[in-house]
């Protein structure tokens, strides 16, 4: 069996894009969908119809008697294709021939009667979470699997799915399924008690998880993979830090800023490449600054807010153009609050998540979210937060994108700190607020506590 090391250009509309793609065209030598059409019907596929289709080649084409079977069962409730609504009728499969109709494969191929190439693009195209019972199968889906391939495919196709990442003070760390509703606990970080009681930031880049904190030697970084499942220690910062601002943008990530060990505010910043797993220092910020928040918007990488020393705070913010490696100095972008409202240094970092390359923040002090007018460099309330972000200035509570919408993470139905219950609201910028529109409830956790410790995002 041979990974590719390049895709081709496709030939598939999948949601109004046009890709180029070996699987449509070995398709039609090998399995053909008998679909109740009409005639003038315009057929568009879609990602979710590719779960489904994934899954009815897989159980048809692998030797699966219990866990294939389940798995188609869970997939066609789950998805439908968009023309199943048409008349009721689930599509049938007709197999030609070229196949070993005794379900053994008939040659070396992932998938007996389609190439690799066309077999990897189908299991690319399935969903994540059942990648692990998929390398149950047999010996060959397992290397594929474990290799991590399918991961760097989805990404090169444009193939993602986010899910959640939550650690609460009553429970190790959690991913979440938005799409399946399924909650899946990771295992427990093998670190000293002093790193598993100590303040802790995390980062979500390519399919890794990083968690930063300290351990009784010094500062530490654990990494949770997808890949393996597994935590394992990670190569420190060059110059490690706390308390600094971060995001990610595909395989790798940026920190900016911060405090070192001894409580110096740092200027210095470092991009982290999840593919080699090595850190790289960047040139210097025109500030430094510690308890600030980043985000990659339009390509480039800011850093906004925070304080440049003990007791000053900042305004303005700064961008990094990663291909001049330059950072650029924004006055005013992040104006300051009510002095008299609460000190500064008790307040959390700033609360911002970036859809669709639109700039949002969620106000710690009037429970607001706001919009970032790039071109007038000004914000505007656009909506009141579900939950309250002033009780614990900002603290608790986590703000995130998660796919074209935004994600509000806290205690209780309506901020209320009530029998450790965890609430995930969800809103879609693109509908506004028209009708009223409110936050969803997306999930609701129950003995998770009443503060979020640590949140990010995970899209692969």
């Amino acid at each position: 069996m041979v990974f590719r090391d390049s895709l081709k250009q496709p030939k598939m509309k999948v949601e109004g894009v046009e890709h180029e793609s070996p699987v449509m065209a070995g398709l039609q030598s090998h399995v053909s969908l008998q679909l109740p059409l009409p005639s003038n019907q315009n057929l568009r596929i879609s990602p979710d119809d590719w779960h489904l289709l994934a899954y009815l080649l897989l159980v048809h084409k692998t030797n699966t008697k219990g866990v294939g079977q389940d798995l188609l069962d869970k997939e066609v409730h789950a998805l439908t294709f968009g023309y199943m609504g048409l008349n009721g009728k689930k599509p049938i499969i007709v197999v030609r021939s070229g196949e070993n109709h005794g379900g053994q494969s008939s040659d070396n191929s992932l998938l007996p009667g389609l190439n690799d190439d066309m077999a990897l693009d189908i299991l690319a195209w399935s969903s994540r979470s059942n990648y692990p019972n998929l390398a149950c199968l047999n010996r060959k889906f397992r290397s594929l699997i474990g290799s991590g391939y399918l991961y760097k495919l989805r990404r090169q196709l444009g193939i993602i799915e986010h899910w959640v990442y939550l650690a609460c003070n009553m429970m190790p760390w959690e991913a979440f399924d938005p799409m399946r509703q399924k909650w899946i606990r990771l295992p427990r970080i093998p670190c000293d008690d002093c790193f598993t009681f100590s303040d802790k930031e995390s980062l979500a880049v390519g399919s890794e998880l990083l968690v930063f904190g300290r351990e009784l030697s010094g500062f530490a970084m654990w990494m949770y993979s997808l890949v393996t499942h597994n935590w394992s220690k990670c190569p420190l910062m060059n110059l490690p830090r706390c308390l600094f601002g971060s995001s990610s943008l595909g395989e790798i990530a940026i920190v900016a800023g911060g405090s070192d060990k001894n409580g110096n505010v740092l200027q210095s910043a470092e991009l982290y490449n999840s593919e080699v797993g090595t850190w790289q220092t960047l040139p210097n910020m025109n500030f430094p600054r510690k308890l600030c928040s980043g985000f990659f918007m339009d390509g480039k990488f800011y850093v906004i807010g925070g304080m440049s020393s003990h007791t000053d705070c900042l305004t303005c913010g700064e961008e990094y153009n990663i291909e001049t490696r330059s950072w650029r100095r924004i006055k005013n972008m992040y104006p300051g609050r009510d002095a008299g409202t609460f000190h500064p240094a008790m307040c959390s970092p700033p609360l911002v998540a970036v859809v669709n390359n639109q700039l949002y923040s969620a106000d710690q002090a009037t429970n607001e979210v706001k919009k970032y007018d790039k071109v007038n460099n000004s914000w505007s309330v656009v909506k009141r937060l579900p939950v309250r972000a002033d009780s614990s200035y900002g603290w608790g509570l986590a703000f995130k994108a998660c796919g074209n919408s935004l994600l509000v993470i806290g205690a209780g139905g309506h901020g209320g700190h009530d029998d450790g219950v965890i609430v995930l609201h969800s809103w879609d910028p693109e509908e506004g607020n028209r009708d009223g529109q409110e936050w969803n409830v997306l999930a609701v956790k129950a003995r998770a506590g009443a503060f979020v410790y640590n949140c990010a995002v995970m899209g692969c």
